[in-house]
């Protein structure tokens, strides 16, 4: 696979690689859907994340809701499954903002990554870190680097013995590190969360 070669060439990324098997990047529909689980797994560890997104799916017979379903889905139900007041208003934000703007896969895959973030973080409750995820996990986009992701910065702080008592200084490193593995950047990160084996919710 392409990218291998690619990142190969950074003599400390190659060690992270060597016996691993490529990673494939995958795409998916359900963006709206994807975007919610995003909001519900947020300052959540996996496994408590994974019972309150089934408790979700649960709402709706264990079928994946369309927008309209999740809006008329009364708030005190979703409060129910263990969602804070704020999460159950974000996800209701994803379910409005898909009707009225669109959040269809045709729709961003029009956009560049820097529109599809510009546009998702229009909704309350959407970051950049979940909007960088979502192209990742949801789009399959290629060259993706999340410089505020907690495990990236812990796995290139121990592979690159980085410093990062100076913020500013630190994040420029990330930026100028991970600019070597473009095009490729979302394999990077795959790669290195793998190894820290921390990967976010997909």
């Amino acid at each position: 696979m392409s990218y291998t070669i690619h990142l190969s060439k950074d003599k400390r990324f190659k060690k992270l690689m060597d016996g691993r098997e490529p990673f494939v990047l995958k795409k998916r529909k359900d963006i709206p859907v994807y975007l919610c689980a995003s909001i519900m797994s947020q300052q959540l560890s996996t496994k408590v994340a994974d019972v309150i997104y089934n408790r979700f799916l649960a709402l709706y017979g264990g079928k994946t809701p369309n927008p309209q379903q999740i809006i008329d889905t009364k708030p005190e139900t979703l409060r129910s499954i263990g969602l804070s007041n704020a999460k159950v208003t974000y996800v209701q934000n994803v379910a409005r903002f898909a009707i009225e703007q669109g959040l269809d896969l045709k729709t961003l895959n029009k956009m560049s990554n820097e529109e599809v973030v510009a546009y998702l973080t229009q909704i309350k409750g959407v970051g950049k870190w979940t909007a960088e995820m979502l192209l990742m996990f949801a789009l399959g986009r290629e060259d993706v680097f999340s410089p505020d992701d907690l495990g990236l910065q812990n796995a290139m702080i121990s592979i690159y013995k980085l410093d990062r008592e100076d913020k500013k200084a630190f994040r420029e490193k990330l930026l100028s590190i991970s600019a070597k593995w473009s095009p490729y950047r979302t394999y990077a990160c795959l790669h290195l969360w793998h190894w820290k084996d921390n990967t976010p919710l997909k």
